[in-house]
């Protein structure tokens, strides 16, 4: 039996996954078109920056995005604040923050990600990788109503911009980069809340780039599209509500023109949002694209017949600031966070004791005979160590060693072969 010499927590779970908070995350991605960055063919007069800043304010006025990724804003600091500063906190707001600009691979133009600071925390900020353009992964952290106890729910955003073009080498290259990005996700991190999101590029479900997404052998970090709308999209009538590219069928020289025809922009989700077995779930029926109404195939958002899917300064929004529509999902907050499990009746009264030198104990109710895997995972959500346990039906108590692990919060996941689990904090 364990005697308790420094009782760090219990956690008893009652509160049945069904229950869910009213919290939500809206979440947007959009193409900026060269937001500060001038070509020979977008240029001061055709794609001036200044006029990108009502554009795009009347846009995020009629969102309200709790996430914003952007594609194709200029490397310079000085136009990422001016997104912030001009677009984002203005009209009476001031909670948006932004996150941290990366450039390895060196491109005139990069990702960037906006956040609403009373809702969320960035956590990190790496580059998974850097060929043609960096992929850039986000980390965030809700602000739960239990944080100040340790308790939260963590949401990855992969933001990317994949090579454009529809020859053989252009394909290689987007195979490329998306081959790259989940070798990173599979050799430095842990399955969990992953978005990955971007102007991807993509004329068709069957290109590699997208099946190194969403055909994986390596199930933790296979992506879905919420929508499961896979096929060729580009030039096919059947996918008109999809397709994000081109918002006009003629241009001034920066915009791409030929009208409503492909589905390059996409937001995809790992089956933790899908299902939501990790705090977060995907909202059915929220993916969309902004101000498509699916009845402008080959045409001009704003030609015949009229377009009421949003109010008309936001369709002239869109129609002058980018040749992308952003895409949408929301994200819903469930109750209980990274402690919830799948049926409360399978582990039962979790919590863990310190003992010194270096010695823990977790017990835990387990409402039958079971193996459990037992994971220690640091806060930024890479698996510290794993070790099997043969559960009895009735209490538990399982001892491991921790005298090797820095001082700091880890959470503790215990799983069956089934994936029901329970999670709870351990601070060091």
């Amino acid at each position: 039996m364990c005697l308790m010499k420094k009782l760090l927590m219990f956690i008893v779970f009652t509160a049945a996954v069904s229950a869910h908070s009213q919290d939500s995350l809206k979440v947007l991605h959009y193409n900026l078109l060269n937001y500060g960055n001038y070509t020979t063919y977008c240029t001061t007069g055709n794609n001036n920056h200044e006029n990108k800043d009502g554009w795009i304010k009347t846009i995020m006025d009629y969102e309200l995005p709790d996430i914003l990724t952007v594609n194709e804003i200029s490397s310079y600091e000085f136009y990422h604040n001016r997104i912030l500063n001009s677009v984002m906190n203005t009209g009476g707001r001031t909670w948006y923050a932004r996150g941290t600009i990366s450039n390895v691979a060196g491109s005139d133009i990069v990702n960037m990600l906006y956040y609403n600071s009373e809702k969320l925390v960035l956590k990190s900020h790496e580059v998974v990788q850097y060929f043609v353009r960096d992929i850039d992964l986000y980390t965030l952290y809700c602000q739960t109503p239990d944080l100040s106890r340790g308790d939260t729910v963590f949401l990855h955003c992969l933001v990317a911009h994949l090579k454009a073009g529809s020859y053989a080498d252009d394909e290689d290259d987007r195979a490329d980069m998306t081959y790259n990005a989940i070798n990173y996700l599979i050799n430095n991190k842990e399955p969990g809340n992953f978005l990955f999101m971007g102007d991807l590029n993509t004329y068709s479900s069957s290109e590699i780039c997208y099946q190194n997404l969403t055909n994986l052998s390596a199930q933790g970090f296979r992506f879905f599209d919420p929508v499961s709308k896979s096929g060729n999209w580009s030039g096919n009538s059947s996918f008109a509500s999809w397709h994000t590219q081109s918002v006009t069928t003629t241009t001034a020289g920066c915009q791409s023109s030929g009208g409503m025809d492909d589905r390059f922009d996409h937001i995809l989700a790992s089956a933790q949002l899908i299902n939501g077995t990790m705090g977060l779930k995907y909202i059915n029926n929220s993916y969309h694209a902004v101000g498509q109404d699916g009845k402008h195939f080959n045409k001009s958002i704003t030609d015949f017949p009229a377009n009421t899917s949003v109010p008309a300064n936001v369709l002239n929004a869109l129609y002058n600031n980018s040749d992308h529509l952003p895409v949408r999902l929301d994200l819903r907050l469930i109750s209980g966070g990274p402690g919830s499990i799948h049926d409360p009746s399978v582990f039962r009264n979790a919590g863990i004791t310190i003992y010194e030198p270096g010695l823990a104990c977790l017990q835990v109710t387990s409402s039958e005979e079971t193996d459990a895997d037992l994971s220690v995972i640091s806060i930024t959500g890479q698996v510290i160590r794993s070790e099997s346990h043969r559960l009895v039906r009735g209490r538990n108590e399982i001892r491991f060693d921790i005298s090797r692990l820095n001082k700091g919060i880890y959470i503790l996941r215990l799983m069956d072969s089934r994936g029901q689990k329970a999670s709870l904090k351990m601070v060091k």
